[in-house]
């Protein structure tokens, strides 16, 4: 089972404007229309809202702490006013302390919007992208901003582009078992460390630290650098969740599969992934095993369990009576005495 330490689950609290400006600059194509004496402002909801009714003068239900985003409708309403009566609307929204705003589909700030913006310190933006296709970016980019993350050892490899995650008490082999992937094709994701992120539902992102990115330790060696080693087709910066595998010294007292009817699930975050108890022996190809976990895991991705496919070959057999002794596999062996 997977060690999990409460307190390396976490959650952002906030973002400043400058980091999602930054990030989200050349994505959203953002053109800043402000300075930047407001970048330090917090965004503290993953969601966005649109100012229609706050223009109007209903603010009562006003969403001030979020992304404001001005599309056709808002500045539609906006050229409809008369300088004085847009100064006054505009004025009502800068009181309220607003991340930041942002113009979308081509429109440009009115110049007393610009004169607003820099009077209270709130970045202003614009956008060529559709209201419709920047809210779902910008929701998108946040969401996983403030999406749920924790922190977990192990090593994280894509094999045939199934995520496995290899946990194990340290020394158990790991690291040297993703090494060998490497070199037999696969992709490095992470090493030591690994940060899972909760996207959606059921989904689970995980990637190395900042810090370590794709430098793994080798007992005996030292550290590697996979990337300059290996080249950039042996990592990946990002990799969904898919199977967990624990390494584990054999120990006869453990309880290990021999069907594989009864799927073993791993909870992380409250997201159900596949989990895989391998015990290690003298002899034993961990690596070969497991490529077989992850086409296994394809197989039964697509629909096919073998496990379930023996169940019901084993089932026939028995209720058919008149089969007393073993068949052999082959009926004829067509004059094959090598």
């Amino acid at each position: 089972m997977i060690p999990i330490d409460k307190k390396s689950i976490s959650r952002t609290a906030s973002i400043d404007v400058k980091f999602f400006y930054t990030n989200a600059k050349s994505k959203f194509k953002l053109t800043l229309h402000s300075d930047e004496s407001g970048f330090d402002r917090k965004i503290k909801d993953q969601n966005v809202h649109r100012p229609g009714l706050a223009l109007a003068g209903f603010v009562e239900l006003f969403s001030y702490e979020r992304v404001q985003i001005f599309g056709n409708t808002e500045v539609s309403y906006l050229k409809n006013l008369t300088s004085e009566k847009r100064s006054k609307a505009l004025k009502k929204l800068f009181e309220f302390p607003i991340p930041c705003i942002i113009l979308t589909d081509g429109n440009q700030p009115f110049d007393e919007m610009k004169e607003l913006a820099l009077e209270s310190h709130v970045p202003l933006f614009s956008s060529p992208l559709l209201t419709t296709k920047l809210t779902y970016l910008i929701s998108d980019f946040l969401d996983d901003q403030f999406a749920l993350h924790v922190s977990v050892h192990g090593s994280f490899v894509d094999v045939y582009g199934v995520g496995i995650l290899f946990i194990g008490k340290s020394g158990v082999g790991k690291s040297e078992v993703a090494l060998d992937l490497i070199e037999r094709g696969h992709r490095l994701v992470g090493d030591d460390v690994i940060i899972l992120t909760k996207k959606g539902e059921e989904i689970l992102i995980g990637s190395g630290t900042s810090l370590v990115k794709h430098f793994m330790e080798i007992r005996g060696l030292g550290i590697l650098d996979i990337q300059k080693m290996f080249g950039v087709r042996a990592i990946r910066h990002q990799k969904r969740l898919e199977v967990i595998v624990e390494l584990e010294v054999w120990d006869e007292k453990s309880t290990y599969t021999r069907t594989g009817l009864d799927e073993t699930l791993e909870k992380i975050l409250d997201v159900e992934i596949p989990y895989v108890k391998l015990p290690i022996l003298p002899g034993k190809n961990i690596t070969v095993i497991s490529e077989v976990i992850a086409l296994h895991y394809l197989l039964k991705h697509y629909g096919y369990d073998a496990a379930e496919v023996f169940k019901e070959r084993l089932e026939k057999a028995i209720l058919n009576k008149n089969k007393e002794k073993t068949e052999r596999g082959v009926n004829y062996f067509e004059h094959d005495f090598e």
